[in-house]
């Protein structure tokens, strides 16, 4: 299996989005994406995010990284 398809990442960006009663649409205008590039994000099926993207989701979102990604144990 090609390395890309055994990523273990999930992202948490629905809880921190309901923790702070935001919406998709709302983050993805703050921080200058597509409603589509954070769905992707968000329903765990990117493949790769910015350094640029991750700061700024993390700035509107007032976390760290690891508050937004974490890696599943299998």
């Amino acid at each position: 299996m090609p390395p890309e398809d055994e990523h273990r990442v999930q992202c948490h960006l629905d809880r921190l989005l309901t923790e702070r009663g935001m919406t998709l649409s709302e983050l993805a205008a703050r921080v200058g994406v597509t409603v589509v590039n954070i769905s992707i994000l968000k329903n765990d099926r990117a493949k790769a995010i910015r350094f640029s993207t991750l700061t700024a989701i993390c700035r509107e979102l007032g976390c760290q990284p690891g508050d937004l990604l974490s890696v599943r144990e299998d």
